[in-house]
């Protein structure tokens, strides 16, 4: 993925031409390999984890040809592989530092434990785990870590895989193909429960004049400073709306209100 930031100013006469990784953060990952390629429902690839170093090393290569570029600012391990001690995946990703591959390295759904072990090898630069108000596992442990280790944590699925924006009333209206048909939070009766969430979402935004989506967002910002969330979307309209919500500010009101919402009902997964 590609995060754009502030475009530099023009060179001035006797610097350097702006590059590439002045105007954009380039972040990728490492650590799946695809079982089926089409094997999953709708078409989506059916995929495991694999740390081996050979294939990690193999990816970031691999990587860097489709981007067309010399590094990637953040490589990160998608999952850790349960059939490889994390230092050898660790270690392997590091040469990558060394290299001049990668500058930065991160780590997708770990706990504290797995994020010391990362450490004893090579600084953890960011962690990538699910945290939305639909998702607070990482609120007890893993972000009091990050925040005490300088550690940045990048939420993904900020919005709850859409249902915080009040979309789905019901588990007919998602797509025929959509993944989240097999999600057990998306499950009727779950769903139907869950519905309490995406209200209390809106309550708070409507008071404040924003969309549910930045309510959500602007709790994230809240949880502190080194809480960066990444939502997707696929228009420009809503891209503006994420990226405003760094502008909406929270009560201790507002914030007590969505602490308070209840838990969802179902697992993740």
């Amino acid at each position: 993925m590609e995060a754009t930031g502030r475009p530099p100013s023009p060179a001035a006469p006797g610097h350097r031409t702006p590059t590439r990784h002045d105007r954009a953060v380039i972040a990728t990952k490492a650590g799946l390999e695809a079982v089926e390629p089409t094997g999953g429902p709708g078409g989506s690839p059916l995929v495991r984890p694999n740390g081996r170093p050979e294939h990690v090393r193999a990816a970031i290569d691999a990587s860097l040809r489709r981007l067309g570029t010399d590094q990637v600012e953040l490589w990160q391990l998608h999952r850790v592989d349960p059939e490889v001690p994390l230092e050898e995946t660790w270690g392997a990703m590091a040469e990558a530092v060394t290299a001049g591959k990668a500058r930065h390295l991160g780590l997708s759904e770990v706990g504290v434990d797995q994020i010391r072990r990362a450490q004893a090898i090579h600084p953890v630069t960011t962690v990538q785990s699910e945290f939305s108000l639909w998702t607070r596992d990482v609120r007890a442990e893993v972000l009091p870590y990050c925040q005490e280790h300088g550690i940045g944590l990048l939420p993904y699925s900020p919005l709850g895989r859409g249902f915080l924006l009040g979309r789905f009333g019901s588990f007919d209206e998602l797509p025929e193909h959509d993944q989240r048909r097999r999600l057990p939070r998306f499950q009727q009766d779950n769903l139907r429960a869950n519905l309490r969430i995406a209200a209390g979402v809106r309550a708070v935004a409507d008071r404040l004049g924003a969309t549910p989506a930045q309510a959500a967002l602007a709790w994230l910002h809240a949880q502190g400073p080194y809480v960066v969330p990444i939502p997707g979307t696929k228009t420009p309209k809503y891209l503006a709306d994420n990226v405003s919500s760094a502008e909406v500010r929270l009560s201790a009101a507002d914030l007590a209100e969505l602490d308070g919402l209840p838990a969802p009902v179902g697992a993740r997964y």
